[in-house]
This record gives C-alpha cells, sequence and structure tokens, in this order.
C-alpha cells in the first residue's frame, strides 16, 4: 500500500470517527422532555475567545428543542460588571451576543462576583430595560411549569455570603451591606415550603469543587448555606459557575447532586477531588430537561456534544 493511499484511508477513517460523535438536530430533538432550559454562566467576554460561538450554538439547539427560558448563574459581566442600565456593556456582553430569535426567552439571572464589582442594582434595574432580562431581586424564587411538570428555582447571592467579599469593601463595596442571616431566612423557609416536583438550587460561587480560588469561598457556604441545603431532603441539585470548567460532585452523606457549570465564553483547567463524578475543561453550557419521573442535566461543549449527563430520577 503506497503512503498516499495510507493517508487517504487515514484521512477518511479520522472524518468517520469525528462524524460518529457530531451532535446532529435529531441528537438535540431526542434529549426534548416536557419542560426543558438552559444553564448559563461566565459569559462576558465581548464576544471573544468562544463567547460568539456558544451564543450561536445555544440558539441553534433551541431550533430543535423548547426552550423556556435561561438560567444565567452569575458574571455575565465580567472584569469590573457595569456601571448603569445604559452601560454599553449590556450590548457588547449580551443583547447583540445572545442575538438568535430562539433566544428570545425569559432570562433569570443571579449576581456574580464581576457583577459585585460595579453597580449591583442597575444589575437587578434592567429588567425595566429588557423584556427578557427577568430579575426581581438579589435572590428570589421562581417556579416553572409545563405539562403539569414543576420546577422550583431558587437563585441565591452568593458573593454577601462569603467573608473575603465581605471584607473586600474597596473592591466588592455592596457585598457588606446585605443581611446575611435574612437571606439563610429566607432560602430555609422556602426550601421548607417546596412541594415542586424538582428543586434547584443556583449560586455563583460552588460549595464543593476543584479550584485554585480561595478555600474559604467553599468552606463558607459549606457551614452557611449547604448546612441548609442537607436538612431539606427536597433539594436535587446545586448548580453554579465560577469556575469556568465542567464538574459534577456527590458528597458523603448528601443525596444532592453539586455541578459546577463551566464558562460560556473562557474555560480553565480542572482536575478531580474526592466526589468528582466527571470534570471536563472545556467551554460551553448546560441543558435541563424534566418530567415527572426524570430529570436531566446535559453537560455541552462549545460543539454542541453532550459530554456528560446527571440524572435524577423518581
Amino acid at each position: 500500500m503506497t503512503t498516499i493511499k495510507r493517508f487517504i484511508i487515514s484521512l477518511c477513517l479520522g472524518l468517520f470517527f469525528i462524524a460518529g460523535f457530531a451532535q446532529t438536530p435529531q441528537d438535540w430533538s431526542g434529549l426534548e422532555k416536557p419542560l426543558n432550559f438552559y444553564l448559563a454562566n461566565d459569559l462576558g467576554r465581548n464576544g471573544y475567545y468562544d463567547q460568539k460561538p456558544i451564543a450561536e450554538m445555544m440558539g441553534k439547539i433551541a431550533e430543535n428543542i423548547d426552550i423556556e427560558f435561561v438560567v444565567a448563574a452569575g458574571d455575565v459581566h465580567h472584569f469590573e460588571g457595569v456601571r448603569s442600565v445604559n452601560d454599553p456593556l449590556w450590548l457588547t456582553n449580551y443583547e447583540l451576543i445572545y442575538s438568535h430569535p430562539d433566544l428570545m426567552l425569559p432570562w433569570y439571572p443571579i449576581l456574580g462576583n464581576h457583577e459585585y464589582r460595579g453597580n449591583t442594582q442597575a444589575v437587578i434595574d434592567y429588567s425595566n430595560v429588557s423584556a427578557r432580562w427577568r430579575m426581581p431581586a438579589r435572590y428570589y424564587t421562581r417556579v416553572e411549569e409545563n405539562d403539569d411538570i414543576t420546577i422550583r428555582l431558587v437563585m441565591v447571592d452568593t458573593a454577601p455570603l462569603l467573608d473575603k467579599y465581605r471584607k473586600d469593601t474597596d473592591k466588592y463595596p455592596d457585598a457588606c451591606k446585605q443581611d446575611i442571616d435574612k437571606q439563610l431566612a429566607w432560602i430555609d423557609s422556602v426550601l421548607t415550603a417546596s412541594k415542586e416536583d424538582w428543586v434547584l438550587v443556583v449560586g455563583h460561587h460552588p460549595i464543593y469543587a476543584d479550584t485554585d480560588k480561595n478555600d474559604s469561598e467553599r468552606t463558607d457556604l459549606q457551614k452557611r448555606l449547604d448546612s441548609i441545603l442537607r436538612k431539606h431532603k427536597n433539594v436535587d441539585m446545586y448548580l453554579c459557575g465560577h469556575i469556568h470548567n465542567f464538574q459534577h460532585i456527590r458528597k458523603p452523606g448528601s443525596d444532592i447532586d453539586y455541578v459546577v457549570n463551566t464558562s460560556g465564553s473562557l474555560s480553565r483547567k480542572v482536575q478531580p477531588i474526592e466526589g468528582t463524578q466527571f470534570c471536563s475543561d472545556t467551554s460551553g453550557f448546560s441543558l435541563i430537561t424534566a418530567d415527572k419521573k426524570e430529570l436531566k442535566l446535559h453537560l455541552i461543549d462549545k460543539n454542541g456534544k453532550v459530554i456528560y449527563t446527571v440524572t435524577r430520577s423518581k
């Protein structure tokens, strides 16, 4: 066999291998359940890195799945947050990037640490400017329902729960002004009353994760937030971002799936820790689908491939 023939055969086999693992509209349609939504975070890079391609992929998949809303788990604006509701970053980080017709949906955001470097109230007030930006407060809860399937979203403001941010009043001036006890009592009361099919708690910072961030970020949340989540046996998942990679973690003594959603723009390296079920340093987003008996969280890379699925069953 000549060198040229070997090259052609190798090339064909390589293309077959790639095509065999490529995600198609038919594959995406097969993921659909009665209730479907996206989880995206750590986005705001003015369209650079992988932000634009990922936004386009979110729109492309939404052409094949009935996506009902987007949960934005913080850092929609990187660096110094925004100055006002008229800051040009609203266009370059958000409006002009997530412009696909099938992304003209309700977006339910929370504040990340980068929003806390700017005007946090402006992030909330942008709800009065954009019809799809729906943020009634720093923390809030929503119940989404379709075909008699209900999901409760408990949207948590995690930066003020971390001493690291409360102490740095120059960089994060609003963090120390927030009442920790009031928010934690509210979370406890919401979870006590929750009777929905599925309960998802969403914060920006991870409770457990491989990260080079200060250990206190996680220990503060373990002490303040996780103690409440574990107390309530109805919490299915804790969803977050901040670390810019995918991680799925299970911890002894807890039935909660702790999921770190990767960055929708620029990703970072990751390695397993105790309790790691899966991790990946690719950029992307997540698709969550639910019916009465099953909730699935699909981790999707920037090419639209499902690389891992977290499943909860009744």
